[in-house]
């Protein structure tokens, strides 16, 4: 058996951002708040948050006649396995070649930078 990636795919993220936003929704909260950005079928969005709760970033609860959504892992925690994973993949493990692309092609501010420093002292 293959191990869980930590990564999600960009739909799952889309999804999981709006749930963690709401604290719980519905298919059809999530799949109202997508068609205010863009066309998606409904199947569509049922199909991926019962994928994410096999994969245990969702957990379910029945509510009156629906099926009422809440995350099963925080968001920090799901972001900050993501941004491990790929800097593993794509940096052989090592931040520094991410900072430095972020500071070079992003136009980080001396103020950017120095909350940079202040929030890794305070570590």
């Amino acid at each position: 058996m293959r191990p869980r990636n930590p990564s999600l795919t960009p739909q799952e993220l889309e999804i999981m951002k709006i749930v963690w936003e709401r604290e719980s929704a519905t298919v059809r909260d999530v799949y109202e708040a997508l068609l205010e950005q863009r066309k998606v079928a409904y199947t569509s969005v049922m199909t991926i948050m019962q994928i994410l709760e096999r994969k245990k970033y969702l957990k379910r609860t029945k509510a009156d006649r629906a099926w009422l959504y809440k995350p099963a892992q925080p968001k920090a925690k799901v972001i900050g396995a993501m941004v491990r994973d790929f800097v593993n993949r794509v940096f052989n493990g090592s931040a520094e070649p991410l900072l430095v692309h972020l500071v070079e092609e992003h136009n980080l501010s001396r103020e950017d930078l120095e909350e940079i420093a202040r929030m890794r002292r305070k570590q």
